[in-house]
């Protein structure tokens, strides 16, 4: 779901949060530039204390990196790569702020623009001229045998089910919606979202999602199974992962930065959480483009190269994700996904 037209527009009271990368100076400068600009244009930027010191800036509000730290501002905005982006995720999803990211990272699936294109983007906050998606992320519950919650975390692209001990193979069985699907050994069982569908789900051959699909996918790791092909589930169904009290330990990461051990014979539950995470888009780049430039895709066809008959392709618009600035005549509005890198 995307809002097109942001309620900040209405209000002279503006916040934006900098989530930064501290450990490059390139990304430092950049994000004080932009802050200076922000806050040129009215706009009160917020820091985050553990980066405040490294970006020294007289006049910005701190808070500290705790669930208040992103209430009441419009956008967090990201300086770094999709592993910055994750880490800012963490502070907005308790409130009702729009992630947008700076891609100075390897890959930067969940970014919204390049460095190039910097002034665009602050030029549109300034303006509110953004549109908002809604992404779904899920809620993870670790029961012990008995059927006790134990712990609990979220995922905006994953959450994994790994074994502990890396010698041994970790037997499992999968149920959807409280019935039991299958049983295998294996070395994990991945649930993603359709935005961590081009992050560890992609990698471990999972499909990739669109992700403005309401969609939940299952994705078994090295599984010793003839039935073990990714799933698609509804997005309303509950996903579970049951381990045998036969001495296999397990445990689960939420997007590679939330670690929770699974007791002996507990379960884990996965479902759609109740909170989407919220994206900020500028540029009006489909989901395809961004599949295109990101994986470098071959998109002229094996043909090309004979010659210049009616059905040669043209030339691609140019566009924010090859480090270009966009053609808003050319190309039309989509989504986005996300890898696991970091600047």
């Amino acid at each position: 779901m995307t809002e097109v037209s942001p309620a900040w527009a209405l209000s002279d009271n503006r916040h934006v949060l900098l989530a930064v990368h501290t450990g490059r100076q390139d990304i430092v400068e950049l994000a004080r530039s932009s802050a200076a600009r922000l806050a040129r244009a009215g706009i009160t930027v917020r820091l985050l204390e553990d980066e405040a010191g490294a970006l020294g800036l007289d006049d910005a509000e701190v808070v500290p990196a705790d669930a208040e730290a992103a209430r009441g501002a419009e956008i967090v905005m990201v300086f770094g790569g999709d592993g910055t982006f994750l880490r800012a995720a963490e502070l907005a999803r308790y409130s009702n702020a729009a992630l947008m990211g700076v891609n100075l990272g390897r890959v930067g699936f969940l970014a919204e623009t390049e460095p190039e294109a910097v002034e665009e983007t602050l030029l549109a906050i300034e303006r509110c001229e953004y549109s908002v998606e809604k992404r779904l992320a899920i809620e993870v519950d670790v029961l012990d045998a008995r059927g006790v919650v134990v712990g609990g975390t979220w995922a905006l692209n994953e959450a994994s089910v790994e074994k502990s001990e890396r010698s041994r193979v970790l037997d499992l069985v999968v149920a959807i919606d409280g019935r039991p699907l299958t049983s295998f050994g294996c070395d994990g069982v991945l649930f993603s979202t359709p935005t961590g569908s081009t992050a560890y789900a992609f990698s471990a051959g999972g499909p990739v999602v669109w992700p403005d699909v309401e969609a939940m996918l299952v994705v078994p790791s090295n599984a010793h199974a003839l039935f073990a092909r990714p799933l698609v589930t509804s997005p309303d169904s509950v996903l579970t992962v049951a381990i045998p009290a036969d001495g296999n330990r397990a445990r689960v990461s939420a997007d590679g930065r939330r670690v929770l051990e699974v007791p002996e014979g507990g379960r884990v539950d996965v479902r759609r959480a109740a909170r989407p995470v919220r994206i900020a888009r500028v540029h009006q780049a489909t989901f395809g483009d961004r599949l295109v430039a990101k994986f470098g895709l071959p998109v002229r066809g094996f043909r090309d190269a004979r010659g210049h008959d009616p059905g040669r392709e043209l030339a691609p618009p140019r566009n924010v994700l090859t480090r270009d600035l966009v053609d808003l005549g050319t190309v039309e509005g989509g989504g986005g996904g996300s890898t696991d890198d970091d600047a």
